[in-house]
């Protein structure tokens, strides 16, 4: 299988603007289909992503993202196939009752009763992204958000929110519909004793805020460890959002990780 063609390739240019940053675009499909077929292998390499950084706890964790053509159907891993193995052939179409449209293999029931509803919910979410990884399902015992106490943290500033209940594992879509309500316009969701579910207007984005998440929940618990953080002044903390919590900067901040694996993993397009 070869890598996809030239003309998915953006210019990889960063300019100021006005408010801080001006990003680059994501690109433009000639059809419906290309960009199906572009989803499902970037979806494929996502999954591989979650592997490197051990985000494979087991069968728990799941990334969805919505069909470029049947909107309200998603796509999403098979369970029980290790992320570090998942191939464009593997991937599940689901629609939002459930319905296995496209795909050989079950899934996992809390990837539909969750993913399903914020599918709903949020019509401007293309993907959604979580998993049980080590520093945000630790975080997420706290029953707290996340402080702006890093330029990674602050990338949450006023944009995060909590669902602050646990009622075991999500098998139930009324379980996604707490949370899909607790997320709000937000792009993540921290929920307590569970973990953090991260959402995006492109594939790239939803990843790229639960890798940065991660990070985050890693630097508030070494530094409270440490001792007692500051917190980036709040007229600060809103500018910079702006700059580093924008859809196209998570965007754009997936591309140099998610290129070196579309490169070197090829398997992943069979």
């Amino acid at each position: 299988m070869s890598i996809p063609p030239s003309s998915r390739k953006v210019e990889q240019q960063l300019t100021i603007a006005d408010n801080g940053l001006k990003w680059p675009e994501p690109p433009v499909f000639e059809s419906k289909e290309d960009e199906r077929r572009d989803r499902k292998i970037r979806l494929a390499a996502c999954y591989r992503i979650f592997s490197m950084h051990g985000f494979d706890a087991g069968i728990a964790g799941h990334i969805s993202c919505r069909d470029p053509i049947l909107t309200d159907h998603f796509w999403v891993n098979p369970l029980g196939v290790h992320f570090s193995r998942i191939r464009v052939s593997d991937l599940v179409l689901v629609d939002h009752t459930g319905r296995i449209v496209d795909g050989i293999h079950p899934i996992n029931a809390a990837a539909y009763a969750i993913h399903s509803r914020i599918h709903q919910a949020r019509p401007d979410v293309v993907a959604a992204a979580h998993s049980h990884s080590r520093y945000c399902t630790t975080y997420a015992s706290f029953g707290e958000l996340i402080p702006p106490i890093t330029q990674e943290a602050v990338g949450f500033y006023n944009s995060h929110s909590l669902f602050d209940g646990y009622n075991g594992i999500a098998a139930d879509t009324s379980e996604g519909d707490l949370i899909a309500q607790a997320l709000g316009p937000n792009k993540a969701v921290i929920c307590r004793h569970h973990g953090v579910f991260t959402v995006g207007e492109t594939l790239e984005e939803a990843v790229s805020w639960y890798l940065r998440a991660e990070r985050a929940c890693e630097q508030v618990l070494l530094a409270r460890a440490a001792g007692t953080p500051k917190q980036i002044d709040p007229d600060m903390a809103a500018y910079t959002v702006k700059q580093v919590g924008s859809p196209r900067a998570g965007w754009f901040g997936l591309q140099p990780l998610l290129d070196k694996v579309l490169a070197e993993q090829t398997d992943l397009y069979e």
